[in-house]
């Protein structure tokens, strides 16, 4: 483990005092092992397939759709919606060609709130959203 007891999981308060843009870097890198994982979990595929697949639902277009997903079905609770906002709206100004920046907040939203939840150590929930967004994959 690479924290103490101690150091984590932080609390609530602790998890929102954090810059939505670095709950968004973390929580980056916590979606994209859900992603890997759901796609190694379908089925053996070659490399080239894993890393189209895995690039199809990272990618800001998808995950943006994945944001109006979940809140189109009344799938967040309030204080998620604060932190995909919050995330939203922090976003820096440049943008990946591949992407608009309406798209580019909303990923970052959603990655800010993975970011989050893994903070406060509620697994549970992040596995749940992530089902949901699989329905749109």
């Amino acid at each position: 483990m690479l924290f103490t007891q101690k150091e984590y999981p932080v609390t609530v308060a602790q998890a929102r005092s954090y810059s939505p843009l670095t709950l968004a870097f973390l929580g980056d890198g916590v979606y994209e092992v859900y992603v890997r994982e759901h796609i190694v979990l379908v089925g053996s595929m070659n490399a080239d397939e894993l890393h189209k697949r895995a690039v199809s639902m990272v990618r800001a277009s998808f995950q943006a759709k994945a944001v109006d997903y979940l809140s189109d079905n009344n799938l967040l609770f309030e204080e998620e919606i604060d932190v995909i906002r919050r995330g939203r709206n922090a976003t820096k100004n440049s943008v990946p060609k591949s992407s608009n920046p309406a798209e580019y907040r909303k990923a970052t939203g959603l990655e800010a709130l993975f970011g989050y939840l893994y903070l406060i150590n509620n697994e549970a929930r992040m596995r749940e959203l992530f089902e949901h967004i699989c329905n749109i994959a």
